[in-house]
């Protein structure tokens, strides 16, 4: 499961309403390789399904990912912050055994 809290519940809700986003739209997430800890993350609006993928839907919100990052992904949060110390999505992950000062990057 890769859960959705409120505030990132809030923004992407807000998100929706100010852009060109599909009705039928759904936030994809996925791990790539790269950055400074050897994964990062990527989030992106989409409403198109892909083979192998992973549906989840949690606070209202549908968030797809494909096979391969779910197995870094799994009970996952995605949170978002518009505090001082930064604005922006980050994810709060148990897999992650080291993350970079940034947040964008992670290993295992």
């Amino acid at each position: 499961m890769v859960f959705v809290a409120d505030s990132a519940k809030e923004r992407i809700n807000e998100i929706v309403k100010a852009g060109n986003i599909a009705d039928d739209f759904f936030v994809r997430v996925s791990v790539t390789s790269g950055g400074c800890s050897g994964l990062s993350y990527t989030m992106d609006f989409d409403n198109e399904s892909r083979p192998n993928d992973q549906e989840f839907f949690d606070n209202g919100v549908k968030v797809v990912t494909d096979l391969k990052s779910f197995l870094y992904l799994c009970n996952t949060t995605l949170e978002f912050s518009g505090g001082l110390d930064g604005q922006g999505f980050s994810f709060n992950n148990p897999n992650a055994s080291r993350t970079c000062g940034c947040g964008e990057s992670f290993s295992v």
